[in-house]
């Protein structure tokens, strides 16, 4: 009974946190004076503008969807199936964009790109000319959203390579070699996560704001955005995230047809199991000088480009001046918001891992649904629920970012969770139910403890990614208490490139800071248990 009540309290909270919102946004927005009105939507199939928009953010998406599949696979198979030297330095080398702000990146290649950038410098105004041109539009908002998106593919194509049986592909070695095996046997095995990977590039990138509006492509997100932050049109902004949800809850509909029971049924097979890395031989030396250059490329030159352009003690200093205060306010909230996920995760993933209540596969729907929605779908949606009299003590306060937060990113610390308590064999938890413990003991003594490499990945991608939030951030934040994220996002309009450059590597080092401490420590451990 304690275990019910307890899950059925946290259902009711994700729901409360993050369905009533995206509800209440939708009412709000078909009443008018007490009256059922479609008046806003009558003006957004009416606007020509708006079908633009609509197209924009398709095109956008599919070329940023296909660019990253198309590439994101193989470098997944490269880096999880085979004898590639430093893999494990290029997984985590690829990864780094997704876990910073993506407009930081869209600036360091205007920084280097830009009419006046580091580039133009070197060469002369009139040799970027046609690179700026480019930049701002659709190939450099696709070539930034490429790089951002790349990991997702890559590493569900490694985590899904993980779970094959590796006797499958014994079996096929003993009749074809590692190309048949790979094209029978392992990448049909692999493309539901191939399948999964591309539906998530395609909804983030298609409810990506901040890039688009940093390099000026007119997109439906930056709509809904400027309707209302900057018109304060709540009606019309709501007009136009509801496509935007609505796209979103179809294709979340098509993987829970066709690819979320694959993936409940996915398990990782102990290494001891695992065949041997397949062997480059020859390939080897220009497969790996591949990877390090698009590594260069894709990871490292940004990286550069803001080390140089903010070089110089009184560009830090100003940074600190002038954003020292929201840099404080992010790391508290961040810390904050990534301990309640790592709670709110953990007994979600239990929820959806032991299906202890009927409407479970729901919950598990909802939580990828929220973070699948575009973040200015969920800002609004917050603002249209808490912005009243009587919550005013909710919307008035940090509470109300937090809580975006929560709404926002569950799916990642439950789906931590669910990957975690997956390898506790139940038998465990019921000896100690055997033995007479409650509920709650078993999951503070028995449950949590086997799970704590799960809780500390998940505290730490929580952290991370409520740190780099902005889209939520900055349509609900309250007078005074604006994040490093948001600061930065303002400033670029009238700071100088020094100045933001600055700030984007006080962003990075915040954020990428306890990703490395958590990579470094379990290694340093192992080598000392071993020595």
């Amino acid at each position: 009974m304690v275990r019910r009540l307890t899950l059925a309290f946290v259902v009711i909270l994700l729901l409360v946190i993050g369905l009533l919102p995206v509800l209440s946004m939708f009412v709000k927005s078909v009443i008018a004076d007490g009256r059922l009105s479609l008046a806003a939507y009558e003006g957004l199939l009416a606007s020509v503008r708006q079908w633009t928009l609509m197209g924009h953010s398709m095109v956008l998406s599919s070329l940023v969807t296909a660019l990253t599949v198309a590439v994101g696979v193989p470098l997944g198979i490269l880096l999880g199936k085979t004898d590639l030297p430093w893999r494990r330095f290029f997984t985590l080398l690829f990864v780094v964009p997704l876990l910073i702000p993506p407009y930081i990146v869209a600036v360091s290649w205007f920084d280097l790109l830009g009419s006046e950038g580091l580039l133009a410098h070197v060469l002369g105004a009139s040799a970027t000319r046609t690179t700026a041109r480019l930049l701002f539009g659709l190939p450099g908002c696709t070539a930034v959203l490429f790089s951002i998106f790349l990991p997702i593919p890559m590493m569900l194509t490694m985590i899904f390579l993980r779970t094959i049986n590796p006797r499958l592909e014994e079996a096929g070695r003993l009749v074809a070699g590692w190309r048949g095996v790979m094209k029978e046997i392992t990448i049909p095995l692999v493309l539901p996560g191939v399948l999964l990977s591309a539906m998530l590039v395609f909804l983030l990138s298609f409810g990506e704001f901040s890039v688009p509006n940093f390099l000026r492509y007119d997109v439906f997100p930056v709509e809904s955005f400027t309707q209302f932050s900057a018109f304060y049109n709540f009606k019309a902004a709501t007009a136009a995230a509801v496509p935007l949800a609505a796209v979103t809850l179809i294709l979340l509909l098509a993987e829970s047809a066709f690819l979320r029971e694959r993936t409940y049924q996915l398990r990782p097979f102990p290494e001891r199991e695992r065949l041997p890395l397949i062997r480059l031989g020859t390939h080897r030396r220009w497969l790996f000088a591949s990877a390090a250059i698009a590594g260069l490329v894709i990871v490292i030159v940004p990286l550069v480009v803001l080390v140089i352009q903010s070089a110089g003690i009184d560009a830090y200093a100003e940074a600190l001046d002038r954003a020292g205060g929201s840099l404080l306010r992010s790391l508290a909230y961040a810390v904050a918001g990534a301990t309640l996920l790592t709670f709110l995760g953990f007994f979600t993933g239990y929820l959806v891992q032991t299906k202890a209540l009927r409407y479970w596969r729901s919950v598990d729907s909802l939580t990828i649904f929220l973070f699948a929605l575009p973040s200015t779908v969920i800002g609004i949606g917050l603002i249209s629920q808490w912005n009243t009299p009587w919550t005013n003590f909710i919307y008035g306060t940090p509470v109300i970012i937090i809580l975006g937060y929560l709404a926002k990113y569950t799916a990642l610390t439950s789906r931590i969770s669910v990957t975690q308590l997956a390898q506790i064999p139940p038998s465990m938890e019921e000896a100690a139910r055997v033995a007479g413990a409650g509920w709650f003991r078993r999951m503070a003594f028995i449950v949590a403890p086997l799970a704590r490499r799960g809780l500390v990945a998940g505290w730490v991608v929580g952290y991370i990614f409520s740190l780099r939030d902005t889209g939520i951030t900055m349509l609900v934040y309250p007078a005074g208490h604006e994040t490093l994220p948001v600061r930065i996002f303002t400033l670029m309009a009238n700071g100088s490139p020094q100045l933001i450059a600055a700030l984007c590597m006080v962003m990075i080092t915040a954020t990428l800071l306890p990703a490395g401490i958590a990579w470094m420590v379990p290694a340093v451990l192992k080598r000392k248990v071993i020595g």
